[in-house]
Parts: structure tokens; C-alpha cells; sequence
């Protein structure tokens, strides 16, 4: 069921029970009330008929002419009168009235009693020393005339009322419902190809607004992710092209004639060389692409990252002999626990020594400083040199596969270190920051939650 239409049920059902509680306190409350008033008719008609017909002053003949003008006669009317001395109530008798209710009007002096739409009234009338039951009854005129009216009346409103909550209910839905019909409509345009179309968001309603500026957001972020991939699928194609070509024609201009073994053996070492680089670059390429999943086929172990870190300089030494690497451990914690971590020691042995190596490259083997400390929820581990650095705008991109800094063409590398790094750390629920600035250097900040 659309939404509109279940707004348009929700509010018609709720109204339709408010108008018939409220109709139905109406109708019973007004025929309680015909019910009390008509006695009360019946009453003041058996009060007056028992002066003019028991008592005999002057004031009678008045009371007749009232009676008269003012007292209409109703429906079936009957008056009965009872000489109490004369007639014994507790007996059978010809009447139609019950001796119950008799009884009842001589106890308590007045008394009421229906009989389907029979009402009687009586009242115990003293006068010159003798008691009388004087008894009125009529057809209710009101009852069966005026609230059958009023029933009509109030059934006919209510329909009436219900067409208009029914309107109401489409016009409030179409109105509610109408920005977001628009905003289906925007995201049915909304393609791989034009995926920089943006919802417009309404002023006028903070929740809309929220919802549009959160699918904005989402779409930046699509945005830039198949931005990514189509520079990585890029940037792979013509990496791998590279060596490729180059093997091809090595190997096309040195079939093109007969050679000397010399020119042989160098033709085969220019193409293996050609091909370890093409080796290389597969291998890291496969190996960041399988450190961009969620981490779940890992093996991970608790292990202590200021031994890792060690390890990982003693690595790092042995590929740049030439190296400086000053190792920190000033602001290791007291507590030896909140060194351990749970990880992949390969993955973050590679991770680590990949932004190490770095350093050590672009800050052509000056002093690097490799600082390991601990806060009460990471390990901190921070890689400080003071080479070539990176430019300001150029900041951003460092973690984009094959993205390389415009001051690095003297430097040899593929631009997958950093996000190999990124990923790794992500796997392990940490974080990488960079701060550099251009010909001062670079620091490089890597936090992992210590192990629980």
C-alpha cells in the first residue's frame, strides 16, 4: 500500500472514531436527558390535575386555564387517581399498572416507570386528611420523534464529515508527500554518467533537508569512488602498458636481423628486466586489491608492535644500507600491555615499512626519526624526516593508487606503497595521517587500537 494511502486511511479511521464516540455521547446523553425531562412533564401534569381535582379554592379555576393554554395534551394521555383509603394497592386489579410501582409511589412519595414507550409519573397527593396516588402516563412524543431526528441528523453529519477528513487526508498527504515524490524523481535520473547531479534541498522542512544533504553526501562519495577506479584502471592500464612495450620492442628489434651473441644476451637482459618490473607491479597490484576486503580471511594474532618495530628497522637497513634510522622509545608506557595489538604481522610489517622506506628515499639517507609511544586507547606509531616533503595541494592524493608527487621524477617507484599502507591500517581499525609541507619534510602518523 502507498503511503499516501495509508496516511489517508490512518487519519479518515482516526476521525471516524472520534465522530462516532462524539456522536454516539451526543445521541445518549440527549436521549437519557428526553427521558429525565419527559418524566418531569409527566410530574408537573400529575401535580396539576391533582389540585384541580382533589382540592376545591378559588385558585383552582386559574389552574385549569393554565393547564389548558400552556399544557398541550400528548400522545395517549391518561390520568389515573387512587383514593388510598378506598383502593388497596397490594392487591390484583383491573389496572395496567405494575403494584410494584405503586407500592413504590405511596414508599417514596414519587416514582417513575416505562413501558416500552409508555412513560408514567406519579406522585403522593395528601389533601384534607386523605392520601391519593395520582398517576400520569403518555406516549413519549419526543423520544419518538425528536431523537430519531437527532439519529438521522447526526448520521447524515457524520457521513458529511467523513468526505471531508477523506479530502482533507489526500490534500495533507499530497502535500506532505509531495517534495518527497520529487526527490524519487531527481534519483531516477541519477546514473553512472551523470553521478554530479545533486537533489536540490528543501528549506522549509529540516527532515527532507537532512535526507537530501545525506544522499548528497552518499553520492560525493560515489562520485569520488568510481573517479578512483577509473584513474586506477588508468593508471594500472598504462603502468603495466609500459614494460610491456618496451618488451615487445626489444624484442621486435632484435628479430628484425641476425645479431651477435653479445647483442643477444643484452637484448634478453634489457627484457628481463622489462619483465621483473611488469612482475613487480602485478604482484603489488594484486596484493593492494586483496588488502581492499573487509579483512575477514586474515589470520589475526595479539603481538607486540615495539618488537614489529624493531624487526622492521632491521628490514629496512638491509634493503638502504645507507640509511640513518633513529629508533625512539622515550615515551614508551609504563603498562607493557598497551603495546600489543591484534594484527597480521606480515600485513603490518609491510605496512610500516613501506612508509619507513619512504622516508628514507626522499630524504636521500639524512637522519630518520622512528618514534613508537601509546595512548590509553592506540599505539602511536611516528615516522619524521626531513626530505624532499610534499606540496601542500598535492596532500590529499598521496594515498590514491599510482598518484606520485610532482617532485618526485627523480626518485624511482610505482605510487602503491601508500595505499597498500592505508589499507592495511584500515584492516587493523586504525588510521594513517600525513603533515607535510614541501622541501621541509614529512611525518607520517600511524594509530592501531591496542589490543582489549
Amino acid at each position: 500500500m502507498k503511503t499516501q494511502n495509508k496516511i489517508i486511511l490512518f487519519l479518515t479511521s482516526l476521525f471516524l472514531a472520534y465522530i462516532l464516540v462524539f456522536s454516539g455521547f451526543i445521541f445518549f446523553s440527549i436521549s437519557d436527558y428526553s427521558y429525565t425531562d419527559f418524566y418531569k412533564r409527566l410530574e408537573i401534569r400529575a401535580i396539576t390535575m391533582a389540585k384541580i381535582e382533589l382540592e376545591d379554592d378559588q385558585d383552582i379555576n386559574v389552574v385549569k386555564e393554565i393547564r389548558q393554554d400552556f399544557l398541550e395534551e400528548l400522545p395517549n394521555e391518561k390520568i389515573t387517581i387512587i383514593d388510598l383509603q378506598q383502593f388497596d394497592i397490594h392487591s390484583k386489579s383491573n389496572l395496567s399498572i405494575p403494584v410494584s410501582f405503586l407500592e413504590e409511589i405511596e414508599n417514596l412519595k414519587r416514582a417513575y416507570y416505562k413501558n416500552k414507550n409508555t412513560f408514567y409519573s406519579g406522585i403522593k397527593y395528601h389533601n384534607r386528611g386523605k392520601d391519593y396516588l395520582v398517576i400520569v402516563s403518555a406516549e413519549n412524543y419526543y423520544n419518538t420523534h425528536h431523537i430519531v431526528y437527532l439519529r438521522n441528523l447526526l448520521f447524515i453529519a457524520s457521513l458529511i464529515s467523513i468526505l471531508i477528513i477523506i479530502f482533507i487526508a489526500w490534500f495533507f498527504s499530497r502535500r506532505v508527500l509531495r517534495p518527497l515524490q520529487m526527490i524519487i524523481g531527481d534519483m531516477k535520473k541519477i546514473s553512472t554518467e551523470n553521478l554530479n547531479f545533486r537533489l536540490k534541498e528543501p528549506q522549509d522542512n529540516e527532515e527532507l533537508r537532512s535526507l537530501t544533504s545525506t544522499f548528497n553526501n552518499m553520492l560525493n562519495r560515489l562520485e569520488t569512488s568510481f573517479e578512483t577506479q577509473k584513474n586506477f584502471i588508468s593508471n594500472a592500464s598504462h603502468e603495466l602498458n609500459t614494460p610491456l612495450t618496451s618488451i615487445i620492442g626489444e624484442a621486435d628489434v632484435t628479430l628484425a636481423k641476425e645479431r651477435s651473441k653479445e647483442e643477444y644476451i643484452l637484448s634478453l637482459k634489457n627484457i628481463l628486466e622489462d619483465a621483473g618490473k611488469l612482475d613487480k607491479k602485478t604482484k603489488a597490484l594484486l596484493f593492494l586489491a586483496q588488502t581492499g576486503y573487509d579483512g575477514k580471511a586474515q589470520t589475526f594474532i595479539s603481538l607486540r608492535i615495539d618488537e614489529l618495530v624493531i624487526d622492521v628497522k632491521e628490514t629496512v637497513e638491509k634493503i638502504y644500507p645507507e640509511a640513518v634510522i633513529h629508533l625512539d622509545f622515550d615515551s614508551l608506557p609504563e603498562n607493557p600491555d598497551k603495546l600489543t595489538v591484534n594484527g597480521n604481522t606480515q600485513l603490518l610489517h609491510l605496512a610500516i615499512s613501506n612508509v619507513v622506506m619512504n622516508a628514507c628515499k626522499y630524504s636521500k639517507n639524512r637522519k630518520v626519526n622512528f618514534a613508537l609511544a601509546a595512548s590509553d586507547k592506540n599505539v602511536i606509531i611516528t615516522v619524521k624526516d626531513k626530505g624532499i616533503g610534499i606540496p601542500e595541494n598535492e596532500l590529499p592524493y598521496i594515498f590514491d593508487p599510482f598518484f606520485r608527487g610532482s617532485n618526485t621524477e627523480n626518485f624511482h617507484g610505482y605510487g602503491i606503497g601508500l595505499p597498500l599502507t592505508r589499507n592495511v591500517i584500515k584492516m587493523h581499525n586504525g588510521s594513517v595521517i600525513a603533515t607535510s609541507s614541501k622541501a621541509e619534510g614529512t611525518i607520517m602518523e600511524i594509530k592501531i587500537p591496542i589490543a582489549p
